[in-house]
């Protein structure tokens, strides 16, 4: 059964000074020192510390929080992409993202062979590819502009063929960085129906978006973030109720 488990996750990145314009050191944020090789000091900064949550076949979980909160580097260690340096990440189901358009894809190449390329990241096979390229291309909406260079197309070009391409397997976990809003009208439509979709199918989405609206048409519980900890972690509107609440309460205590 689809799953993810993150239990006691920490992340931290190990970091050195660097000097300002001046010629002083710059102060690294929330950062702490630990001894490192030859007894030599390192500087490292928390970017996660200490999440836990669980989420189960047709959970779809809002990750909210202010910018440098900790969103984006959550979902990336979730895809794999970073490995945490505490606690542990438990996923059952094949995962795929979407937070960066240019994840997997090369610029000078075509949106069709980028399809090709992002496929075989995934693990697919050539016949399994080319069995589902007409599909991504309509679903695209891309047209002829598909054999053009990705570097040629517009931010909302490169979203619907990101989105095309990486739900056309049906991934059972869908990890996502605003990426509910981007082309038109008609196309988030489609998206949000290929989503719902997914989810019935006993799915999981985690979307990290600061528009309340997306994430109450798209998701069922919320995680509240501020440098790198878990405020809350419950039912979506008790999750946007804190959010609002501790953002309130931020804003008077720093005028």
């Amino acid at each position: 059964m689809v799953h993810i488990r993150v239990e006691n996750l920490g992340l931290q990145y190990p970091l050195q000074k660097r000097k300002t314009l001046l010629g002083r050191m710059s102060p690294i944020a929330g950062q702490n020192s630990l001894a490192g090789r030859n007894g030599k000091t390192v500087n490292r900064v928390t970017a996660i510390d200490g999440i836990s949550f669980s989420l189960s076949a047709g959970d779809r979980l809002a990750v909210i929080g202010a910018n440098g909160a900790g969103k984006t580097t959550l979902l990336k260690v979730l895809y794999g992409i970073f490995e945490p340096t505490s606690g542990s990440v438990e996923i059952q189901g094949r995962v795929d993202a979407l937070f960066n358009i240019n994840l997997g894809f090369r610029r000078e190449a075509t949106g069709r062979r980028n399809i090709e390329l992002r496929g075989l990241i995934n693990g697919w096979s050539k016949a399994e590819i080319d069995e589902r390229m007409d599909e991504i291309i309509a679903f695209s909406e891309l047209g002829e502009f598909i054999d053009m260079p990705f570097k040629l197309y517009s931010q909302g070009m490169g979203a619907r063929l990101a989105f095309a391409t990486a739900t056309s397997f049906r991934p059972e976990i869908l990890l996502m960085d605003e990426w509910i809003g981007a082309g038109d009208l008609n196309f988030q439509k489609k998206a949000k129906e290929r989503m719902q979709t997914m989810v019935e199918a006993a799915g999981i989405i985690v979307l990290a978006s600061h528009n309340p609206a997306i994430l109450r048409a798209t998701c069922s519980h919320g995680l509240v973030m501020e440098r790198g900890k878990a405020l809350f972690f419950g039912p979506l509107e008790d999750a946007l109720a804190h959010y609002e609440k501790h953002s309130e309460k931020a804003d008077r205590q720093s005028r």
